[in-house]
């Protein structure tokens, strides 16, 4: 609550002072029309002889009438405006905190997760707002307003009414959130499994209608989904049952000013005329009053949706700190250093990274080896400044790495990069958004992509559509490349960028990829040996340690370990 929601309540209470203002004014407005109403009704039954009598009345009524509509849409023109203000606001929040997490969601959160957040937990926060404090805060004003009035003609009879309405807005929302806390949290998380079971089941929506096994998906699924319907059916019977007993008590809140009024009639404080009048208004008065505990009630899904933005808001993430430089002398000619760099992820006993010193001079091309487990990834995200090393110093061009340096001096072409479904200009021009058209057709040249585009009528202007599926898969990952090269920097990261290609498109693309990148310093992340022959140093990860470091010749030469391991690759 002191994060996510006082703060916005804090920078918008003239305008939610505003809106309660309105409401009350809507009730009000309500309220006068029935109250007049029913008096217009009861001195007309009179048959008054004077036709002025009742024609201020009737005015009235046409006045409150259209006041009360007025009113009621004003608040809620207020209200969604507020809500469209906090909502842009707690968008782009979650955002700022997504994006320092960006390289390492896919480790933390599944998909499904992460939709479930974007799509359920800011929607709620919403409702938070429009179904909760707003009808809270106005009853609670209606209910102090109509006390004191009561209070001004007899303040046992307010007291009596305050016990009466005490009911609808205070004790049944208190009952009702203690009997519906459990189910609101299981329907929230219930909601939150089958997002990610059906996010997951898209994703390998191929896969399970290649095995045969679509039934199984749709049997386990359709019962998850009739145990939240389970859950929603009593939760629905509970309404029910709390909304005729609210009803009763407006009953007897209605009954007992009839009562009252009728004594007043007796002991001449008011006119017969008027008894219809105030039990008509008392229908308008706990109208207003009765939202309170569907407000109250739904508070656990607020309290669950809270939660987990705090919990991923309160994510360690790596903190740029401030970039150590060293004297240019320092790092002259080096790229790239590591010095005695070691790695423990939290909650674990062993380094994955266990006292590694590594130096790469600028314009060297680096091949990283080893089998899965490693240490491979963690040294890349060392590298890119997604970790921050338990031990040790990593300088980016003389620099400590952070990720403050991605896009400047470090670039990366992943295994599978993201394509937009937009044009792939566009899909370039992200490396860069203020590049030429000309810089945009250098890099296409770069990349080997000028005879594919020239080939398409739209050229540059193709859409992409959706995760690139337009082209191929080496087709995409040359998209990927001028899009890395756009970005300028001097150093490229290729992480495996060529698994799942065929051996001729990998051999095609590791050829433009070295070329395109003959005059940066390269770091090239790969599991097998096809193109190593380009590299300028081969280093081979074991158990987070250096276990074999050279060119290709040497370590052909000297180690018996790397010519199995090239000759095994070559089909030797």
């Amino acid at each position: 609550m002191n994060t996510w929601i006082t703060p916005y309540m804090k920078q918008h209470k003239g305008r939610m002072m505003l809106a309660v203002f309105l409401g009350v004014l809507g009730v009000g407005s309500s309220a006068m029309l029935l109250f007049i109403s029913g008096y217009l009704i009861s001195k007309s039954a009179l048959r008054p002889e004077n036709i002025m009598i009742v024609y201020v009345p009737i005015v009235a009524v046409r006045m409150f009438s259209i006041s009360q509509a007025v009113m009621r849409y004003l608040e809620r023109l207020v209200g969604h405006d507020i809500i469209l203000r906090i909502l842009e606001k707690m968008r782009t929040r979650l955002y700022r905190i997504l994006q320092p997490q960006a390289l390492l969601l896919q480790s933390r959160y599944k998909t499904g997760d992460l939709l479930s957040m974007l799509s359920e937990d800011i929607e709620h926060l919403q409702d938070f707002y429009l179904k909760s404090v707003f009808p809270s805060i106005l009853s609670l004003f209606i209910y102090g307003i109509l006390i004191a009035v009561l209070g001004l003609f007899d303040w046992v009879f307010a007291l009596m009414m305050a016990l009466v309405l005490a009911v609808i807005i205070l004790v049944m929302p208190l009952i009702s959130l203690k009997l519906s806390r459990r189910k609101y949290v299981a329907l929230k998380k219930g909601k939150k499994k089958l997002y990610a079971q059906l996010t997951d089941a898209v994703f390998g929506l191929s896969d399970w209608v290649a095995s045969g096994r679509t039934a199984v998906f749709l049997t386990d699924y359709k019962k998850d989904e009739e145990q939240l319907l389970a859950i929603e059916v009593k939760v629905k019977r509970w309404q029910h049952i709390r909304s005729g007993i609210i009803q009763l008590f407006i009953g007897i809140a209605v009954i007992m000013m009839i009562v009252w009024s009728g004594t007043q009639v007796d002991v001449g404080n008011i006119e017969p005329t008027i008894i219809a009048a105030f039990a008509l208004m008392m229908l308008a008065i706990t109208d207003a009053l009765s939202p309170t505990s569907e407000a109250i009630e739904e508070m656990p899904i607020y309290e669950e949706s809270l939660h987990r933005l705090t919990e991923i808001e309160t994510q360690e993430t790596p903190i740029d700190k401030a970039n150590l430089k060293l004297a240019a002398t320092d790092m002259e000619d080096c790229a790239i250093k590591l010095e005695s760099v070691s790695f423990q992820y939290p909650q674990t006993s062993e380094n994955v990274i266990n006292n590694l010193s590594l130096e790469i001079k600028k314009g060297k091309k680096v091949a990283i080896l080893g089998r899965s487990g490693t240490g491979k990834s963690t040294l890349l995200k060392l590298l890119t400044g997604t970790l921050k090393p338990t031990q040790g110093t990593v300088l980016i061009e003389g620099q400590e790495a952070s990720q403050k340096l991605l896009a400047d001096s470090l670039a990366i072409l992943n295994q599978k990069s993201h394509l937009f479904d937009t044009t792939v200009e566009n899909n370039i021009r992200i490396g860069r958004p203020e590049a030429t058209d000309s810089e945009i057709k250098e890099v296409v040249e770069q990349a080997q992509l000028s005879k594919l585009l020239a080939a398409i009528p739209t050229g540059l202007k193709t859409q992409m559509e959706e995760m690139g599926h337009r082209f191929s898969g080496g087709e995409r990952q040359r998209i990927a490349l001028a899009r890395v090269l756009l970005q300028e920097t001097p150093i490229v990261i290729f992480d495996e960028p060529t698994i799942g290609l065929d051996p001729k498109t990998e051999h095609a693309l590791l050829q433009t990829m070295f070329s395109a990148a003959a005059d940066k310093t390269v770091i090239w992340v790969t599991h097998h040996l096809a193109g190593i022959e380009n590299m300028d140093e081969i280093i081979f990860l074991e158990e987070g340690e250096i276990a074999l470091q050279g060119n290709h010749n040497t370590l052909l030469a000297t180690s018996a370990k790397y010519r199995a391991l090239y000759e095994m690759d070559q089909g030797i």
